[in-house]
């Protein structure tokens, strides 16, 4: 983990409300695997809090991650440009951990797909990867290239304007006799974990599932204690020190 002031290589709108920036790391942070995150800062002095975002993709000395406006901090984080320089602490929490298996469902959600995204890039050549992914309508659909990387993808919207209507986790429901998954992954909105744990239960699936939780975060270290969730015992664990990756029976959703 280190913390390095980076240069901003690119800044731009994928999709609606939706950005990514591309961040050129001055010095090396060592391997960074799909499910960890970074803090960035926004840039902005009169906002001081990082915010946490997920790796999306890794390319040398390049990082990108994406975003979504929702309020003043990241709508100014829209307004930085390509040479500007940001603190970034990176890399944080745990991963998708794949190495026991082969054959991978993906579930996601959202800004939830971002992670995933990096996950698929970092094994896609020796894993089979079957995606089953939900936008709320076509102008949120973003990555479609990279999501493409799996085996199999299916892309569902709320308001059917792409693919069919639906969300991920009925979709992948629908196809699940047909997949022999080694493991499911999954990250999006936690309504959508919660309903995919309930789910999975009522079919008897008992693949094992991992999913990367979303909270608000302050340090992004383990210190501050703001991203706290329950284990399915009731103890406290950090999302963003013993997570934010999960066992989805381990949590509670």
């Amino acid at each position: 983990m280190k913390d390095l002031l980076a240069t901003v290589k690119s800044n731009k709108k994928i999709a609606e409300n939706i950005y990514m920036i591309t961040l050129t790391l001055p010095d090396e942070v060592g391997a960074i695997h799909g499910g960890q995150f970074v803090n960035l800062s926004t840039g902005n002095g009169a906002n001081l809090l990082r915010r946490p975002l997920g790796v999306c993709m890794v390319d040398g000395d390049d990082i990108s991650v994406c975003y979504q406006v929702k309020g003043k901090g990241t709508q100014y984080l829209t307004t930085v440009e390509a040479g500007r320089k940001l603190q970034v602490l990176l890399p944080l929490g745990n991963w998708f951990d794949l190495d026991d298996y082969k054959n991978i469902v993906v579930i996601g959600g959202g800004v939830g797909v971002f992670p995933l995204i990096a996950t698929i890039r970092e094994h896609c050549n020796k894993k089979n990867f079957y995606s089953y992914i939900g936008f709320r309508n076509i102008d949120a659909v973003c990555h479609y290239n990279e999501l493409n990387k799996s085996k199999k993808l299916t892309i569902v919207t709320d308001d059917g304007s792409f693919g069919d209507k639906g969300n991920a986790v009925s979709a992948y429901l629908a196809d699940a006799a047909n997949v022999q998954a080694d493991v499911i992954i999954s990250c999006g909105p936690p309504i959508m974990l919660k309903i995919l744990k309930q789910k999975l239960a009522e079919a008897g699936i008992k693949t094992p599932c991992f999913v990367s939780l979303e909270e608000r975060m302050g340090c992004g270290m383990g210190a501050c204690l703001v991203c706290v969730c329950k284990t399915a015992e009731g103890e406290n664990v950090r999302v963003c020190r013993d997570g934010p990756v999960f066992d989805i029976n381990e949590v509670q959703l």
